[in-house]
């Protein structure tokens, strides 16, 4: 990015006025801006960004973690209201869990020329329960307004010191000034890992730190007596401080898996700890340490050998099939209509399969693990797949905390396949459009793994047929049918299957500008095995533009592309699809009586570099009627940055084209 260069000038800034980071002291300059002098279009910015991360040592209780929140933001317009709500995640396991406290907030809105606060009370905050491992306490300020600031600070206590939150550098707003500071004692080790593109060196040194221990002593030589003693142990902390100026916002952009695998953070991984008299404790270094760890779980390993709530309908179910692929669908699909997703997501079992089977509702974990069980006992190569979603993220480094989701994989001589029974209408390769994030970690038995990658290879088809009338007022009438397979197919049915039919034509027409829709019909909308087919009638007033004589329009009508998804001038992200896709349209036009075409667009064919895309255009006229022939394929999943400015002029290409008018005249 081009900010690179401000991004850690920390003499520059464009702001005229002092600023002051101190809890409370909000300036009037602050509530007077109306913008961000570096980013006019933000709907809020954080004028100071604060976070503190340190050991505490309590005696009889051990180290615990220890994070401090302090922050500043400018809320400009209605855009920026969400950014006065603040949710805090707290892990739990077990007994042990995060808690919230001392939290303080003001809202600040300059009234006639001065400042007023209005202070977030205690009935303003609210805690809850999300799942069984997170809690949530989340609080909204009152007296939002445009032009407000809101500041607001907090404490979080974990005994998870394992468990480092990332330090985030770059946001969805601007940030005007941001202060981290990570502090470990010499006992704890941590490897550190970076992410973004933006370049982030921290300050690191050292300094000394001491722990207390307090004691009393009782003695009864006569009277009971008692006396206190302390003593102070020595140690080494490593301190690691971040202060950034001007930080640009990282902002949503077109095909991006997840936004997060781009934002600029430092990742702490407790890599060994080494106590006084004591040996060293490993934690998760490599992938095969995650691995083990997770597979011991008695939420992950232990549920894959559970056997006996499903054994009897199984054994009924398989018993006279010996080909391996057929029993692969027969469980497969009866997983699907035995147990519902309750949309959980999580590598870990919740109520465990057990009585997901029983209640017919399970969360991702309890479902795929069911699954891979049942086609393990079936005689087949099964494997749980550990994968992160596209919004969670990509595993660059060996993390537990890294995947959050979990699928099914069976391994054939003539190749592999993978299965996700959380989707009704997921089929054999076909995954859910949320897993499709570049790689899963096969999971052998003892904690083995392998990578697999989660993008499909054969393309999702979509082949369009429309017969159109056009008349001379340039109305068009006529008949539209789509045939969609794989990840198309799926998407369709989701949108469709779940909708009320009337609402799902209303938003069709909608799509298309107020088109009328009559004798609309889906076919195999339950049928996995078939395509998926969307036809019905249509009608559509101004499709033309009538000059004189002559009679012009883009022979796409409601189809065609307007617009160009890709407008940065540079693009440091992936372009990521989800999966390969090829768009084949057949239209034919029937112009109307007493004119013939003068001119049509010329037959055009672009391809990408390496095959990338392919676009065809074909076009044929005779008497009255006009055939065209229109392909679009996208030939890989993920299109490197390298590729953008390629990729951005086929598409502008294809718009261009798509655009082209034919003009017909009167004989």
């Amino acid at each position: 990015m081009k900010t690179i260069a401000i991004l850690f000038s920390l003499c520059f800034t464009i702001t005229t006025f002092a600023q002051d980071y101190k809890f409370g002291k909000i300036s009037k300059e602050e509530l007077q801006e109306k913008f961000n002098p570096l980013d006019s279009s933000a709907g809020a910015t954080y004028l100071y960004k604060y976070r503190r991360t340190f050991f505490e040592y309590i005696q009889n209780e051990g180290f615990r973690l220890v994070t401090d929140i302090h922050e500043r933001i400018k809320i400009y317009n209605q855009e920026g209201f969400g950014y006065a709500t603040e949710q805090v995640s707290l892990y739990k396991n077990g007994s042990d869990k995060e808690d919230v406290s001392n939290i303080k907030a003001y809202t600040y809105n300059l009234v006639e020329g001065k400042i007023e606060d209005t202070k977030l009370t205690k009935e303003g905050i609210f805690k809850s329960e999300r799942s069984k491992y997170f809690n949530e306490t989340k609080f909204t300020m009152p007296n939002i307004k445009e032009g407000c600031v809101v500041e607001f600070r907090y404490k979080i206590m974990s005994p998870f010191y394992s468990n480092v939150d990332d330090f985030d550098f770059q946001y969805d707003i601007p940030v005007k000034k941001l202060e981290a500071v990570f502090e470990a004692p010499e006992y704890f080790v941590f490897k550190t890992s970076t992410k973004g593109f933006l370049s982030v060196i921290p300050k690191i040194e050292t300094r000394g730190d001491k722990i207390t221990f307090n004691s009393k002593t009782r003695s009864t030589n006569g009277s009971v007596s008692t006396s206190f003693h302390s003593s102070d142990v020595d140690f080494t902390k490593n301190i690691s401080s971040y202060d950034l100026t001007n930080v640009p916002a990282l902002k949503e952009e077109p095909y991006v898996n997840s936004i997060n695998n781009y934002r600029s953070a430092m990742k702490y991984e407790l890599s060994y700890t080494k106590f006084p008299r004591s040996t060293i404790k490993y934690y998760s270094t490599t992938w095969e340490d995650v691995v083990k760890t997770i597979y011991k779980s008695s939420y992950f390993g232990e549920e894959l050998h559970k056997t006996s709530y499903f054994k009897d309908e199984i054994d009924a179910m398989i018993g006279s099939i010996s080909d391996p692929v057929k029993r692969t669908a027969l469980i497969f699909n009866f997983v699907k209509s035995k147990v519902k997703w309750n949309g959980g997501y999580g590598k870990y079992t919740n109520v465990g399969v057990k009585k997901a089977f029983k209640e017919h509702v399970g969360n991702v974990a309890e479902i795929n693990l069911m699954l891979t069980s049942m086609l393990k006992y079936a005689g087949l190569t099964a494997y749980p797949v550990l994968v992160s979603t596209r919004q969670n993220g990509i595993p660059l480094f060996p993390t537990r905390e890294g995947y959050n989701y979990v699928v099914s994989y069976v391994k054939f001589p003539e190749g592999n396949m993978l299965l996700d029974a959380t989707s009704a209408y997921s089929t054999p390769n076909v995954l859910p459009f949320r897993t499709l994030n570049w790689q899963g970690r096969v999971i052998a038995e003892k904690g083995g793994s392998t990578l697999v990658d989660l993008y499909p290879k054969q393309k999702s088809k979509n082949n369009i047929s429309l017969m159109v009338n056009l008349n001379e007022e340039g109305a068009i009438e006529g008949s539209f049918r789509s045939i969609k397979t794989n990840h198309m197919a799926l998407s369709y049915r989701q949108k469709y299957n779940k909708a009320d039919e009337e609402d799902f034509l209303e938003k069709l027409e909608n799509k298309y500008n107020g088109m009328e829709i009559s004798d609309f019909q889906v076919k195999n909308k339950n049928d996995l095995s078939k395509p998926a087919i969307e036809s019905y009638k249509f009608n559509k007033e101004s499709q033309a533009d009538i000059i004189g004589d002559k009679i012009y329009f883009s022979p796409m009508f409601f189809l065609k592309t307007t617009e160009n998804p890709f407008k940065l001038e540079n693009r440091e992200f992936p372009v990521d699809f989800g999966y390969p896709a090829a768009t084949r349209y057949q239209i034919v036009i029937k112009i109307p009586d007493g004119y013939k075409v003068e001119s049509a667009p010329e037959k055009a064919a672009f391809v990408m570099p390496d095959n990338l895309g392919v676009f065809k255009y074909n076009v044929s006229h005779s008497n009255n009627m006009i055939h065209f022939l229109i392909e679009l394929q996208i030939n890989q999943s993920i299109i490197s940055p390298i590729y953008y400015d390629a990729l951005k002029e086929y598409f502008k290409q294809i718009i261009e084209k798509e655009n082209e008018q034919i003009v017909l005249t009167k004989v």
